[in-house]
């Protein structure tokens, strides 16, 4: 068991169904906050620092704004355009710094308190393990479905993808430093590909619950976002 020494947070999608709030995805507001401070508030939470980000190619505006509000903690901001979240996920694994690494998409809205508490129990998890947050709210067009091995609590994960599972992947990713130089083959062509292709090649995979994580895809899902985000274990 070790500390999760680095974080990384995925910001670099179009974000196009939220195109209708003129903000660009990270700086869609959440209770008040953009979405990317909610995120990067989390990972200072829970002691996680040096963190990377990487944001798409128009996105300078929202790399400024981490600077000024975060500069002390993001190590390294990348403002580049990818071609899938694969991609993105591969250059935070490239720039981010050394040991454990946890990895956030910028819309994945959780409770301060129940981040942090995943955080803590994901270092208890085995150090060789990817971890992945899952929970049992399913309030997503596409969930990438996951079985884990006994069908509840924290545990290993049987099996990822297919169109059922008892819980879905939440957008919290745990990745040893054995696996952040591995190669991963090139025709995989999204980050749920490639979790799957870990689990059908046996890498060990570890499933930490979380009671309710909230995926901000649609304008839809901002009223959910903002309950969570200001329930009590948020502003613990």
């Amino acid at each position: 068991m070790s500390r999760i020494a680095a974080g990384g947070v995925i910001a670099a999608g179009e974000g196009s169904r939220l195109r209708a709030l003129s903000a660009p995805k990270p700086l869609v507001e959440v209770a008040g906050r953009p979405l990317i401070e909610h995120v990067l508030s989390n990972f200072v939470a829970a002691g996680i620092s040096p963190i990377a980000v990487i944001f798409n190619s128009s996105e300078e505006d929202c790399a400024g704004f981490v600077r000024r509000r975060f500069g002390s903690k993001v190590s390294k901001i990348v403002v580049r355009s990818t071609a899938s979240s694969l991609e993105s996920f591969r250059e935070i694994l490239g720039v981010a710094g050394p040991g454990r690494l946890l990895v956030s998409t910028v819309d994945a809205i959780c409770a301060r308190g129940d981040f942090v508490d995943f955080v803590r129990r994901a270092e208890a998890a085995p150090d060789d393990a990817v971890v992945l947050g899952v929970t049992d709210f399913v309030d997503d067009e596409k969930p990438l479905w996951v079985q884990t091995a006994g069908g509840g609590g924290d545990e290993s994960i049987a099996s990822i993808g297919g169109s059922s599972g008892d819980a879905v992947t939440a957008g919290l990713y745990v990745v040893p430093e054995r696996l952040r130089d591995a190669p991963i083959p090139a025709a995989l062509p999204r980050l749920r590909d490639y979790l799957r292709w870990l689990s059908e090649a046996g890498e060990p995979l570890f499933g930490i619950r979380i009671a309710r994580v909230v995926d901000v895809d649609r304008p839809e899902d901002l009223a959910a976002a903002e309950r969570l985000a200001e329930s009590p274990a948020e502003t613990a």
